[in-house]
């Protein structure tokens, strides 16, 4: 009769054989290294079997990163695109200073010493009408400013204050159609006088006969008459010259020299006063002509004694 179930080796005996095979197998693959084309061949096999467990691993890791890197990436942008916007605003504002001071350097550069004293005013306003150039000043009476007063900027003449204000005054610039100046060639001293256009760029010399001594390239200065503008500063240059068949005068153009329509600072000039001598009447004439006489008298008897001096001491 046969027994359902077959007995074999007890536990004890089965585990006592593992162990002194696993120490023996890896004393072998310690002194002589022979296990190792079964280790890789094992490790090929049970690869898929590890990748497979840790890939829903990797994912949660890999999300994680992803999510987070991107994240961070946006932050990052966003505080560079905030100090790059800081930095163009610095570098404007330095740029902008940076021209002013320029700006500033040639109005002060510009300046003949015959001028007394000088005021820098910002435009604050420019007139829409195309058929009148008025420009607003942030300088009025509180600074002395007084109608008539030149403008200048650091090229040449820009026109004259026409009405103040407390704090502002209104100026007129030379190509206004009612605006005239007087001015004289710099080349042949040659004046004229001349007269606003309406246009930015242009101003008009009229009543000039067609033999005029005046070509195109010729610098125009300030003549001085009339004492509102000082003289010697530079007003316009010279750009057409013609002389019509049958005509008297000469059709003559010059452009402003001075920026009429890019000029944001302009200054103002006062000019040298002369001192005023004080009037001579008759009766200073008679007195002077009488203390003259007696002068006179008393020079021709200190003549006279000295020559009787010398004539006794020719004798002795």
């Amino acid at each position: 009769m046969q027994t359902l179930f077959i007995r074999g080796p007890s536990a004890t005996v089965r585990m006592a054989v593992l162990v002194i095979a696993s120490i023996t197998l890896m004393t072998v693959d310690h002194r002589w290294h022979s296990l190792e084309i079964v280790r890789s061949a094992l490790s090929s096999v049970i690869y898929p079997l590890q990748y497979s467990i840790d890939l829903p691993i990797r994912l949660f890791y890999w999300a994680d990163e992803a999510l987070s890197s991107q994240q961070t990436l946006l932050e990052k942008n966003r505080e560079f695109q905030a100090r790059h916007l800081e930095n163009r605003v610095q570098l404007q504002k330095l740029d902008i200073i940076e021209k002013e001071n320029d700006r500033l350097r040639k109005l002060l550069s510009a300046i003949p010493k015959t001028t007394e004293r000088l005021l820098i005013s910002e435009i604050i306003n420019v007139d829409v009408d195309p058929y009148r150039q008025l420009i607003l000043l942030n300088k009025g009476s509180s600074n002395d400013v007084h109608p008539g007063q030149p403008i200048i900027d650091a090229l040449g003449i820009m026109g004259q204050v026409i009405h103040v204000g407390p704090l502002s005054s209104t100026a007129m610039l030379i190509t206004d159609a009612s605006h005239a100046i007087p001015v004289q060639v710099n080349r042949t001293g040659l004046r004229a006088i001349a007269s606003g256009s309406g246009k930015i760029d242009q101003l008009n010399l009229r009543h000039l006969p067609q033999s005029v001594d005046i070509k195109v390239g010729d610098l125009l200065i300030t003549s001085g008459l009339g004492g509102t503008f000082p003289p010697n500063f530079p007003v316009a240059i010279i750009s057409k010259v013609e002389r019509p068949a049958g005509e008297s005068f000469a059709l003559i153009e010059a452009k402003p020299h001075a920026q009429l329509d890019k000029s944001r600072e302009v200054l103002l000039v006062w000019r040298n006063k002369a001192e005023q001598a004080e009037p001579v009447t008759k009766a200073d004439d008679i007195a002077d002509g009488q203390n003259a006489d007696a002068d006179s008298d008393k020079e021709q008897s200190v003549t006279k004694e000295k020559r009787s001096d010398q004539r006794r001491g020719n004798r002795e």
